[in-house]
């Protein structure tokens, strides 16, 4: 029972490999399999943790393990989606160059503070999520995308200037920071109540 949270980690990284190989191979109906994935990717994401800590195995290394294959995994998807609409990536490369850039600035910001991967997990980051999975599956079944993936922008730049701050004001690297407002707590030295179905 206590490896369940790992396994639906793992999970993801069978995702997104089988994800990769369908938008190369390009089978019939890849596309509908790929939505499924995808889904059932964002649903293994949402549960591990909450029962991680219903098990209470929930740790920061398993916290920094669930970043590292959430990354693994968006790259798949997004690298599934270039391969089958590259256009619809032509199309908006600086915007996406721009999310892109901030990622990586989040993570450089973190590796240089700490010397860890983030793994703030805000919730304003799980919304965005929910949106980058809707902007995905459409781009994936329809190879376009306009007034979705600009929510998706805005929101996903807006997210990652929440966490750069939030890198910039906590002393000591911790896991699990609901909002901007938690990290000025943490920096203060007080303790922060974490919802038990987004952070631990």
């Amino acid at each position: 029972m206590k490896k369940i949270p790992l396994l639906l980690i793992l999970s993801r990284v069978l995702f997104g490999v089988i994800i990769i190989a369908l938008s190369l191979i390009q089978c019939r109906y890849f596309q509908n399999i790929v939505i499924i994935l995808m889904i059932l990717g964002l649903l293994s994401d949402v549960f591990d943790g909450i029962i991680a800590r219903r098990l209470n195995v929930s740790s920061p290394m398993l916290r920094r393990l669930d970043s590292g294959v959430d990354q693994f995994f968006w790259l798949s998807i997004v690298a599934g989606c270039y391969i089958t609409c590259s256009q619809f990536f032509k199309d908006n490369l600086l915007k996406i160059s721009l999310l892109v850039a901030m990622e990586a600035g989040c993570y450089a910001i973190s590796y240089i503070r700490f010397g860890k991967e983030v793994a703030t997990h805000a919730i304003s980051s799980k919304f965005w999520t929910l949106v980058l999975l809707a902007t995905m599956i459409q781009v994936t079944a329809t190879c376009s995308s306009v007034i979705l993936f600009n929510i998706c922008f805005y929101l996903g730049i807006a997210t990652r200037i929440e966490i750069i701050g939030m890198l910039l004001i906590i002393k000591e690297w911790t896991n699990d920071i609901p909002t901007i407002y938690h990290a000025f707590l943490i920096r203060n030295g007080k303790e922060i109540t974490r919802h038990k179905l987004f952070n631990g």
